[in-house]
């Protein structure tokens, strides 16, 4: 059998037929799904249903990010919800070993696929894609409303001074981070700090919200299940639309092809802005001024890129296309700098 990094398939296999023997059916079998720049995630198929599982990245491990007991308490949260999750199958603290050496968690995989490049559009008719676009603004605007008592996430995080923490928490990530000199990332996160909004409402935040962070199933395309929820909390929803924002318009940024993107307006695709304007009647609010927000997008990911960048140095990144990741970190920067 061959090695799969990170994961120790002999050992998750033996574990398995013994914790959920409803589900063995004999020796597992596992691949890298490609994507993935935080977490590592593995398609596991030889159960009875094809499952996914979570694990940190390799090596250099950020103190408060890819925590895997988070993103699985809000997945299990919000299964009783109208917001599309897989279903949770198990989360294990494996930190001493054998299978992966850190906490995983596994999943049921749910149906569809994850619409990551333009060449996937051609699938679909003009018409589909604006469905699904609106589709997923809706999804968000129903995950910002959901009552966190109700389903049990009322400490799941701390709503109050929630931006400032941000951008301290973002900090220290770039300085766990640090192998060269980022001045445009330094005076975007001063600028960033001396401009924080108040916050007018709060509730679940995603913290990674877009397109290629949900399956799309069906004719005509459905979202099946929104992905990666290793950053959500408890905040202000409107770091989801700057996120959001960010993605969506990710293409007309300088040196943004290390990020694969599907949202072309010529398949269909919605402006951000009619996006924005049918969240804001869906949520019931007027939007505010959203370029503090845009602003720290692009900051938060120039971080988790660098991040990545030096990740890749240290040769503790799995997967393709990481050799230039770092490349995107100064545009983002200048991106930010130029939306404030």
């Amino acid at each position: 059998m061959p090695e799969i990094p990170g994961l120790d398939i002999v050992a998750l296999s033996k574990w398995f037929s013994v914790a959920h023997p409803e589900l063995a059916t004999g020796p597992l079998r596992a691949e890298v799904i490609a994507g993935g720049r935080s977490n590592l995630t593995y398609a596991i198929t030889g159960a009875r249903r094809p499952l996914v599982l979570r694990r940190p990245p390799l090596g250099h491990v950020l103190s408060s990010a890819h925590d895997m007991a988070r993103e699985h308490r809000v997945i299990s949260a919000l299964a009783g919800t109208a917001i599309p999750v897989p279903a949770v199958v198990d989360l294990v603290d494996d930190t001493a070993g054998p299978i992966t050496g850190t906490p995983f968690f596994l999943m049921e995989k749910a149906p569809g696929a994850v619409i990551a490049n333009r060449t996937q559009n051609a699938e679909y008719t003009r018409e589909e894609i604006r469905g699904m676009s609106f589709e997923l603004v809706h999804h968000l605007a129903a995950l910002h409303a959901v009552d966190v008592k109700a389903v049990g996430l009322a400490s799941f995080g701390k709503p109050d001074g929630y931006l400032a923490r941000q951008l301290s928490t973002w900090r220290r990530q770039l300085d766990a981070s640090r192998s060269r000199e980022l001045p445009d990332l330094e005076r975007l996160q001063t600028t960033l700090e001396g401009g924080v909004p108040e916050t007018a409402r709060t509730g679940i935040v995603h913290g990674d919200y877009r397109l290629d962070n949900a399956l799309i199933d069906g004719r005509p395309p459905r979202v099946s299940a929104i992905l990666d929820w290793e950053m959500a909390t408890l905040g202000d929803p409107l770091v989801d639309l700057g996120i959001f924002a960010l993605y969506w318009e990710i293409g007309s940024l300088a040196g943004s092809g290390v990020i694969a993107s599907a949202v072309d307006p010529a398949a269909g695709y919605p402006d951000f802005e009619e996006l924005a304007e049918y969240y804001a009647a869906q949520a019931g609010i007027t939007l505010p001024d959203l370029r503090w927000y845009r602003a720290f997008a692009a900051y938060k990911l120039a971080v988790i890129l660098e991040g990545i960048h030096y990740r890749y140095q240290a040769g503790d990144t799995v997967g393709e296309g990481f050799d230039r990741i770092g490349d995107l970190v100064r545009p983002l920067a200048e991106n930010g700098l130029k939306v404030l």
